[in-house]
């Protein structure tokens, strides 16, 4: 019997700072999924930024194969998802939230999609290397957004999520109503939501689960001239080198991150819920994940765009039919999520395009093995593609602008000592030097992006001038056909609309 599914997305939930993963985020919901099901302690990202990642999570394939560059890059129809994969294994599948896809395609193979996005859908947000210093005020980062961390009654983002978790519930319980009446299929639910993402601003009640004595504070200080050049032109990028954080701040933000922490950890315990309420708890699988972790202040730096863990790392939860309790140290990153959510579907005999995850079905069930985790990173701030490899306890991040690093993660877990050029770790060094200029061309790629980036700038500020040529999603509604109207059976709709049904 082929398994519902319900994937739940945050975005830039790192797992440092959750419970489930030993950190000060109170995350009951998560924890409980966790305590049965599997969480795997090793699982990243594959670009550290919404779109490159989101992309690499629908498609199973690394950014540079689909040139997911930044923020603004357009993600091509002719790219396969793991829902129309789903699809053609009998699932119906919905999007409820975020995913940030960027072109006039909007569904990306999934059969519903309940609400609209929260962030533009065309190449507003494109960078520009050529000028790879000047700032983006419009609509980039900045320390302000951290400055005025807090509580409200409302913000955008609490408005996107209250309206992604209804909708996603609702969708749920209209599978039900389908069940009932012998129209039921297989279904797979991504319900994706925009916290703890900045601007940390938070709900009171989650808010008092706190208390500013309780709210640790970065681990690892570290001036700026002591940053690596490349968190150095992050950090610069977002004015953390100019406008640092005092103690007061620090304790605002991480406070009201770890408060939007717990609201979506409360989300994840209404889909819980709903499904059990169905009645399809012993046949659903639920996965909990994001698109990138952050750094919260960590070294003085915020957001994300960086490979260093607290911005790459992710948390991963699966429970349910067929899935092993307990940790797993499987090395493993979203691309695998395609490959894995096909294998939980029943499989496929090919692929439409090579994937590069590889399917982690077998670690939930227990049979753990040695994973890879290959990182790209080519937006804002980089300046010339940054590529990361992670394999065994070696992280080695290359960039053609930058000297190498290296860092042995079982005996520097906060990724304080370059041993690059360490004698004791030549062989290495020089083999994952060697492995990068096999797996990329660093300067093709460039000129790729910056080719790229070039044509996005001119062809927005073409499509700004002809006027509203907005890609963003609408979802479709008929008001008329909601609810009872004059041309319903008063009786057979409430019958049909009541889950579940009286028994007859």
């Amino acid at each position: 019997m082929q398994p519902n599914i319900v994937l739940i997305m945050a975005d830039q939930l790192a797992p440092q700072f959750m419970q489930t993963y030993g950190g000060a985020g109170i995350t009951p919901h998560i924890n409980a999924l966790a305590e049965r099901g599997r969480r795997f302690d090793r699982a990243y990202c594959n670009s550290p930024l919404c779109v490159p990642s989101r992309a690499g999570f629908m498609s199973g394939q690394h950014i540079t194969k689909v040139a997911a560059w930044d923020n603004a890059a357009e993600f091509p129809s002719s790219v396969p998802t793991f829902a129309h994969y789903l699809t053609s294994l009998g699932y119906r599948s919905c999007l409820s939230g975020k995913m940030h896809f960027v072109g006039p395609d909007q569904k990306h193979g999934f059969t519903d999609r309940v609400t609209t996005d929260i962030y533009p859908s065309d190449f507003v947000w494109t960078p520009d290397w050529t000028n790879n210093d000047e700032r983006i005020d419009i609509w980039y980062h900045n320390m302000q957004t951290v400055a005025e961390s807090g509580t409200a009654i409302a913000t955008y983002q609490t408005d996107f999520d209250d309206e992604a978790d209804f909708s996603a519930r609702r969708w749920l319980i209209d599978r039900g109503r389908d069940k009932a009446v012998g129209k039921g299929q297989p279904w797979c639910l991504v319900a994706s939501y925009i916290h703890p993402h900045d601007p940390y601003v938070a709900k009171r009640e989650f808010w008092d689960l706190y208390d500013d004595d309780d709210i640790p504070l970065p681990e690892l200080e570290m001036a700026p001239d002591k940053l690596d050049p490349f968190s150095r032109r992050v950090a610069d990028g977002v004015e953390a080198t100019i406008q640092p954080m005092n103690r007061e701040e620090l304790i605002r933000a991480r406070r009201a991150y770890l408060a939007n922490t717990s609201y979506f950890d409360d989300m994840v315990g209404k889909l819980v819920a709903t499904v059990e309420e169905m009645g399809e708890t012993d046949n659903t699988i639920f996965i909990i994940t994001s698109d990138h972790g952050d750094m919260l202040g960590e070294r003085g730096m915020w957001f994300k765009m960086s490979f260093l863990e607290h911005s790459a790392r992710i948390p991963l939860v699966i429970a349910g039919p067929g899935v092993a309790q307990g940790a797993d140290d499987t090395l493993c990153s979203l691309i695998d999520l395609l490959p894995t959510l096909t294998d939980m579907g029943g499989g496929v005999e090919r692929y439409a395009q090579p994937i590069g995850g590889r399917s982690i079905w077998p670690a939930c069930q227990g049979n753990s093995f040695e994973g890879e985790v290959i990182g790209e990173y080519c937006a804002e701030c980089a300046g010339a593609p940054v590529f990361m490899i992670r394999r065994g306890d070696l992280k080695y991040i290359h960039c053609d602008l930058d000297p190498p690093q290296l860092f042995n993660l079982a005996l520097d877990p906060q990724e304080v000592r370059n041993v690059a050029t360490d004698p004791a770790y030549t062989e290495a060094a020089a083999a994952f030097a060697a492995e990068v200029l096999d797996r990329w061309d660093p300067a093709t790629t460039k000129a790729e992006v910056i080719a790229s980036q070039q044509s996005r700038l001119q062809l927005h500020e073409m499509m700004d001038t002809a006027g509203d040529n907005a890609w963003d999603y609408n979802p479709p509604r008929d008001a008329s056909n909601e609810y009872v109207r004059n041309h319903h059976d008063w009786v057979a709709t409430a019958t049909r609309a009541r889950f579940r049904p009286l028994k007859p």
